[in-house]
């Protein structure tokens, strides 16, 4: 493993640059503070340097949230989120090498944005390594999203991207539901997203605020029970 000196003293960091994108956000979007210890410690075990973007949210960062809390994007942990150590089991990266999936970030429908890893070659990991993923709530299928971190991290700030992007699964006044949530707490619809019956009528569809854990915890069993394939890392929560 390399040294931690080497991973945060860099030429050209990549935080004054996630800096600008937030502060150039035409949508709302909330910095997290971080825990400094916490933050280096999961830029070591991830082995990568704070030159990037990835890197750059994992030292300085203690998450976003974005679009009033739609989206939790996971930096290297703080008071209000979880940090990508934790949700990935970083701890474990240090004996068996870097997770084949990586979890940046639960929207509040429990769907999950994704980094493949070196190992996503198989039939579960659909997308290329190194591409990022969504895991569905409507579909609880992965999606290969055709781009890497550095594009999507900009991406999802940019004015209607998110709009564009959820369509299909925004209501009307979710703002102001969404807005009554902790940052560790969902929504879980009922029916669910992926049946038959929410698809016909979407306005029929309920929603409850639920811890995530649990909520993601449900998509697993439901995906699950389709037909019995392990669907991969959903995040520790």
């Amino acid at each position: 493993m390399r040294e931690l000196s080497e991973l945060v003293e860099v030429e050209r960091p990549g935080w004054p640059v996630v800096i600008e994108h937030l502060e150039r956000a035409r949508l709302p979007v909330r910095a997290l503070p971080g825990d400094p210890d916490r933050g280096r410690t999961c830029l070591h075990r991830l082995q990568i340097t704070a030159r990037s973007f990835l890197g750059a949210m994992a030292l300085e960062s203690g998450g976003l949230l974005v679009d009033d809390g739609w989206l939790r994007v996971y930096g290297g942990g703080g008071p209000e989120l979880p940090g990508l150590g934790e949700v990935n089991d970083l701890s474990a990266a240090v004996v068996h090498g870097p997770p084949v999936r990586l979890i940046v970030g639960h929207d509040v429908l429990g769907g999950i944005f994704a980094l493949n890893g070196p190992g996503c070659e198989d039939d579960r990991y659909p997308g290329r390594p190194g591409e990022m993923v969504y895991f569905a709530p409507d579909s609880l299928a992965w999606e290969p999203l055709e781009a890497a971190y550095s594009s999507w991290l900009p991406w999802m700030l940019e004015e209607h991207n998110l709009e564009n992007f959820y369509a299909d699964l925004r209501w009307p006044g979710w703002r102001e539901s969404v807005a009554g949530l902790t940052p560790d707490q969902g929504l879980a619809a009922s029916p669910p997203l992926w049946t038959k019956e929410a698809a016909r009528n979407p306005a029929a569809v309920s929603r409850r605020p639920v811890p995530f854990g649990e909520l993601v915890a449900l998509h697993r069993e439901f995906r699950t029970g389709m037909d019995g394939a392990d669907p991969g890392p959903f995040g520790t929560l």
